[in-house]
């Protein structure tokens, strides 16, 4: 196996990076959170898993329909100015979610704050392919990805903590006073990103948006992503009601269980990002997605279990999860020209939404509840089904970086020594 030549980042590149990981950290905190504060809502609103599953799922299903709708603009504006105008959104949304004390009030708010949020991660990835050259990617996803283990071992704790002393609502007051500094702090340092402006042809937003759904390369992309949201999403809405009713663990042991698992991811994720840049993406992808298809059909069958052998599973089944996200973040982010990026990033990004608001609504039909405190039923067929989805997955994978090598190929550049460089603008 060959290994490839690393391509160091500058010292803005590092900032870039940096900035886009705790906007990603805020963002992904506002969704996580709803898992762990999972049975502590539906104790107090008294909602069953069905309606549970709904209100992680209407974040979703908002997020896609935004996506979808922006799309068509995503290349028309400077990237910097999309992300400042979603992320003020989303920060709006988030206050609501802290002032919401019923169930229909909750629905609405998490639909508002998708709009925004759901859009924000696929003007990231627009700015990421912009910045960083296909070899940097690698890299670059594993430490934009750490957002999601830093939002387990601060946020998510936190949060819970947070929750247990002053109500569920306190965690998402805690994130819209951070996403504040952010925001601030991107308005004042983060550069203007324009140069895709000078590429664009199309004539309207639809067209532009229609172009870029009808190229057959970019489908076979958007269905990867699709697939690999459907497996990763239908676990996440009961994680915590099923660790405290059928694991036996209690509010208290949460944290620390959430904390340990972010812990591994933080550590996983730059390692896996590095073995991307080095090594084949495909190949780890794979052994990834079969090691994580096997420990969620292990977990969802355990029963009461003490709380060091919880937190071991969780963090072989991080192991799988993280280290299937950085390869084929990669992968699919090589696949668009740049003058279609932000469109091709909005359509993945609502797709990848949309398919896990499907997953968190399935689950909740999959999974029922005999009453408050009781254990949940067929959490297991869930594990199942995870199986299934990811040997599509794996096939849809395969297909996607096929085209990546092709593109590969084709863009490679011949000057007149004779020597071979490749277009670090892909």
């Amino acid at each position: 196996m060959q290994a490839q030549e690393t391509v160091p980042f500058t010292g803005y590149q590092k900032f870039v990076i940096f900035l886009l990981a705790i906007t990603q950290f805020t963002v992904i905190l506002d969704f996580m959170v709803m898992s762990p504060l999972g049975d502590m809502l539906m104790k107090s609103l008294s909602l069953k898993p069905q309606a549970f599953g709904f209100a992680v799922s209407a974040y979703a299903f908002s997020a896609g329909i935004s996506g979808l709708l922006t799309a068509g603009f995503a290349d028309r504006f400077d990237r910097k100015k999309l992300l400042v105008f979603f992320y003020t959104g989303f920060i709006a949304g988030t206050i609501f979610c802290g002032l919401a004390h019923t169930y229909p009030v909750l629905l609405a708010a998490r639909i508002i704050t998708g709009l925004f949020g759901g859009v924000i991660g696929s003007i990231s990835m627009a700015i990421i392919t912009d910045l960083f050259a296909l070899q940097q990617r690698g890299r670059v996803m594993g430490y934009i990805q750490m957002g999601f283990g830093g939002s387990q071992v601060l946020g998510v704790p936190i949060g819970l903590y947070l929750a247990n002393a002053w109500g569920w609502e306190a965690p998402f007051w805690m994130v819209a006073a951070l996403s504040v500094i952010i925001a601030i702090l991107i308005t004042l340092r983060l550069q203007p990103i324009t140069q895709h402006l000078a590429l664009q042809n199309d004539k309207s937003a639809f067209k532009h948006l229609w172009h870029t759904v009808a190229k057959g390369n970019y489908r076979a992309g958007f269905a990867a992503t699709a697939l690999l949201s459907i497996g990763g999403f239908m676990m996440m809405p009961f994680g915590s009601s099923f660790a405290i009713n059928n694991l036996g663990l209690t509010n208290q042991q949460l944290p620390m269980l959430f904390m340990v698992s972010g812990v591994s991811s933080l550590i996983i994720m730059p390692l896996v990002g590095k073995l991307s840049d080095r090594i084949d993406k495909f190949k780890i992808f794979t052994v990834a997605t079969v090691w994580m298809s096997i420990m969620c059909v292990v977990y969802t069958n355990l029963g009461v279990t003490p709380l060091i052998i919880v937190m071991a599973m969780n963090i072989l089944m991080m192991m799988g999860i993280m280290s299937r996200m950085v390869p084929s973040s990669a992968l699919t982010s090589a696949i668009p020209e740049m003058s279609d990026r932000g469109a091709y990033m909005g359509i993945n990004s609502s797709l990848q939404q949309i398919a896990g608001g499907v997953a968190a609504a399935v689950a909740g039909v999959i999974v029922t509840q005999n009453g408050k405190g009781t254990p949940l039923q067929h959490y297991d067929i869930v594990g199942y089904t995870i199986i299934g989805i990811s040997v599509f997955s794996i096939i849809m994978m395969m297909r996607v970086n096929t085209l990546v090598k092709r593109k590969l190929a084709d863009d490679k550049v011949v000057i007149p020594e004779g020597e071979i460089i490749l277009n670090e603008g892909m």
